[in-house]
């Protein structure tokens, strides 16, 4: 049993007769009438009387119509589904991003996405370093992934579309020690205490760089919360090196935000399984990334 032999079926029904029937579906009566019996073979028992030109239902053929029209309506309405997915009118799309990167260039990328395909819904999901993002991806429990590494981007296992760079900073309490200035040496942050990230992401290899190259830094607070880090620095806990994408909010929060000198950044990356790829998948790439360019 197929789905066109209940189309058949119930056309025959709805246009009183073979023939009319057969011109209504644009095909030839012998053509309907095989399918019409190779149902019937399907089911074990006759779903017509056939009297001269005229089709008479049996009990077993209504008994048919009922579950017949629910097939064709299920399979219509699965091939609509199927459709407003492909069409980008509804759906969902998951994506898998590293904290720092998930305030931004995220928030751009949703944004763009969004406003053009308001129907499909962007599921953000955490992983907290370069590796975690990959995995996702490669694995299927995420399509796309946005990472940030201060080494080459991964092109293996993923395809990697560059998404800029990211400079560090150092977010400090609006009565912390570098006042009024716009950039420090990283030199200077000798003797502070700070608040750090775990180990694996690129603000946390950044202090422990400094610190293996003599400057003596204090951690003050470690944490794998990222949203933590900023309350810890208001509340006077210790500075964070961060990147600049927490430039904004950071300001915004009251502390104060300082370039660190010499100039040391993380690249980022978009990336995606290497087939595949679902039309919203596809179409976030490139909107994503017209919009970071812009």
């Amino acid at each position: 049993m197929d789905i066109r032999q209940l189309e058949y079926f119930l056309a025959i029904v709805d246009h009183g007769g073979f023939n009319r029937a057969a011109t209504a579906l644009y095909v030839s009566q012998p053509a309907l009438s095989q399918a019409v019996r190779a149902l019937e073979r399907d089911l074990g028992d006759s779903l017509f009387h056939r009297i001269g030109r005229r089709a008479v239902l049996t009990e077993a053929g209504t008994a048919l119509i009922e579950p017949a029209r629910a097939a064709v309506r299920s399979l219509a309405t699965a091939r609509s589904c199927v459709a407003a997915v492909h069409e980008l009118r509804e759906g969902r799309l998951d994506v898998a991003a590293m904290p720092s990167q998930a305030v931004e260039p995220l928030t751009t990328m949703i944004r763009a996405f969004s406003d053009r395909h308001p129907g499909v819904t962007v599921n953000v999901r955490a992983a907290f370093t370069s590796r975690d993002v990959v995995d996702m991806v490669r694995t299927g429990a995420a399509e796309l992934g946005l990472l940030a590494t201060s080494g080459p981007l991964p092109d293996k296992e993923v395809v990697s579309h560059a998404a800029g760079e990211q400079r560090f900073v150092l977010v400090t309490p609006p009565d912390g020690p570098f006042p009024g200035v716009r950039s420090i040496g990283c030199e200077e942050l000798a003797g502070q205490r700070l608040v750090v990230g775990q180990r694996g992401t690129g603000m946390r290899a950044y202090v422990d760089g400094l610190r293996e190259r003599g400057i003596d830094i204090t951690v003050a607070a470690e944490t794998e919360h990222r949203v933590a880090i900023l309350p810890l620095v208001l509340a006077g806990v210790g500075l964070a090196v961060v990147t600049e994408s927490w430039r904004t909010m950071a300001a915004q929060a009251g502390a104060l935000v300082v370039d660190i000198e010499p100039r040391t950044t993380l690249r980022i990356a978009l990336v995606s399984r290497r087939t595949g790829l679902s039309p919203a998948a596809r179409t976030f790439v490139t909107r994503a990334l017209d919009a970071i360019k812009s």
